[in-house]
């Protein structure tokens, strides 16, 4: 196994299994059963497919950019994300702070676009990687305006 294949696995291990621990720590249970939650609220068997693929998604670009310039503004910008990512979970469902969860979810997406830029010119195919990453991302954040706003 080359060194490549073994820091894929590596990020892979971090990242899928990071988020999914993450999720088992802090299940939504009855706090989050009992919000009003807006009209377009998934139901929700999607997040966790949604996160598993995205966790995958996000693991690749990590490791093309670590590849590429593991130390560059791109990979700082990678990890950025993944501690904003990381926190959010917490926050919302952990600590049920949601005004401080829809600040955590805009400064992450705020840096998963930064990055997508950052990374356009080193290797768009990890920016690429990132787009359906920042569409759910976003959808996130009105999600959880919404909620917010409706408690």
């Amino acid at each position: 196994m080359t060194n490549h294949r073994l820091a894929l696995i590596l990020f892979l291990l971090l990242v899928v299994g990071g988020g999914l621990a993450i999720g088992y720590l802090t299940a939504p249970g009855d706090w989050y059963a009992g919000l009003i939650k807006p009209s377009f609220n998934p139901p929700n068997w999607v997040f966790g497919p949604v996160w598993t693929v995205l966790y995958v998604l996000i693991s690749v670009a990590g490791w093309r950019v670590w590849r590429k310039e593991s130390g560059g503004w791109p990979m700082r910008l990678w990890w950025a994300q993944l501690a904003l990512n990381f926190l959010w979970t917490p926050v919302f469902f952990g600590a049920h702070r949601v005004g401080l969860a829809l600040g955590v979810v805009l400064v992450l997406l705020g840096t998963i676009l930064t990055f997508i830029v950052a990374s356009w010119r080193r290797d768009s195919a990890s920016a690429c990687l990132f787009a359906p990453y920042a569409a759910w991302v976003a959808f996130a954040s009105v999600l959880n305006a919404s909620i917010l706003a409706l408690n």
